[in-house]
């Protein structure tokens, strides 16, 4: 079959056809991203406000044929909520938190499995596994079901319960062990290696992106086709930010936005901050974090394959990295729900407490379009 897309290796630029179950590069074992052979004109714009709101809306945008139906539970069209409150309590002019977690299976993660499933299904997959901190296990768990094929989970046993719960509830094998999700992530692609699962780990497949990237789409739109000046984004894997990333040098490449694009800041917690620490010290590549400790799951990735991406994209957007503790962001995560009423999960209180130490040391102006990105619904954190 003829994909009006290709692969390029992110990393030597080794390029190949799409057809099949891409996995990473087989030349240097760097993550491949899909490349379109052309974009979407702006004239169809206008088609999208015909369009149901989920993140299929962008189609053209993204690796689907035509007459292809998606793997799809109404993933995407997540509000973007002004919360001026906060705002005002603490000196923005305007604010703005991306709230994914209104998506099915509650984060940001049903984007990307959404997208992954998809391909790989229509590929003939039967079988995937992925590792997970939490989301990604009960997305993928919840796509493998509306697609009909199997999936298995590996997790760390400190999963919070309630996470555990969903994946078991959509009918995923769970196998739970001792360590962190870089422990799950050699199990994983050791059970792909001897089953034939599809890996559908972070980046090590190349339609996760592609379904993240919605994120940076759905953005753009929200905001009339304009761009903010900083993002600021709770990074674990990092799939999200290097999505956006990509979707907003794609927009920009098809006349869609006009002017420079957003800051992108990743904020990480104080017990696991790989990308800070490399970010810090002028690195290209992270070093593994020895000993990963945090309450929000979704950042305790000691060692993300994604770092070389990640970090390209934070230099290249004139951004960067700041890491805060485990209490800072538990009492952001409160305030959200408090004062605005977003539950927003651990990550999300990140995310809002890196925004107010950006602004105290002055990367973030008062007067800016900030966005804050809550990845997911606070309930799942808890028993």
């Amino acid at each position: 079959m003829t994909f009006p897309w290709s692969l390029e290796c992110s990393a030597c630029g080794q390029t190949r056809d799409a057809d099949g179950l891409p996995g990473v590069c087989e030349r240097c074992g760097q993550p491949y991203l899909v490349r379109y052979a052309t974009w979407p004109s702006p004239q169809v714009k206008g088609v999208l406000r015909e369009r149901r709101r989920s993140m299929w809306r962008y189609r053209e945008w993204l690796p689907l044929l035509p007459p292809e139906e998606p793997v799809s539970l109404g993933e995407g069209g997540t509000p973007l909520l002004r919360v001026d409150r906060l705002a005002a309590m603490h000196g923005f002019a305007r604010l703005w938190v991306k709230e994914e977690g209104m998506n099915p299976t509650g984060s940001f993660k049903a984007r990307g499995l959404s997208a992954a499933v998809t391909r790989a299904a229509a590929a003939g997959a039967t079988r995937f596994v992925v590792p997970t901190a939490g989301n990604a296990g009960i997305a993928l768990a919840a796509y493998a079901a509306r697609a009909g094929v199997r999936a298995r989970v590996y997790a760390p046993q400190t999963t919070p319960a309630t996470i555990l719960a969903q994946i078991r509830s959509f009918g995923a094998e769970l196998l739970l062990l001792d360590g962190h999700i870089g422990d799950c992530g050699k199990a994983a692609r050791q059970f792909a290696a001897e089953s034939g699962a599809v890996d559908v780990s972070t980046l090590r497949e190349p339609f996760r992106i592609e379904g993240k990237k919605t994120l940076g789409l759905e953005l753009a739109e929200q905001l009339a086709w304009t761009l903010p000046d900083a993002i600021v984004y709770p990074t674990g894997g990092g799939t999200g930010l290097i999505g956006m990333w990509k979707a907003f040098h794609e927009l920009a490449a098809a006349g869609w936005v006009r002017g420079g694009g957003p800051r992108f800041y990743a904020v990480q917690s104080s017990g696991c901050a790989p990308v800070v620490q490399a970010f810090v010290a002028g690195a290209d590549r992270c070093t593994t974090w020895p000993d990963p400790r945090t309450v929000a799951a979704g950042l305790r990735v000691p060692g993300p394959f994604g770092d070389r991406l990640m970090l390209r994209a934070l230099r290249e957007s004139g951004g960067g990295a700041v890491a805060v503790p485990d209490e800072a962001l538990s009492a952001a995560a409160r305030e959200l729900q408090t004062v605005e009423g977003i539950d927003a999960a651990p990550e999300g209180g990140a995310a809002w407490a890196g925004a107010l130490e950006l602004k105290r040391t002055g990367a973030i102006r008062p007067e800016e379009r900030v966005v804050v990105f809550n990845t997911g619904a606070g309930w799942l954190y808890r028993a």
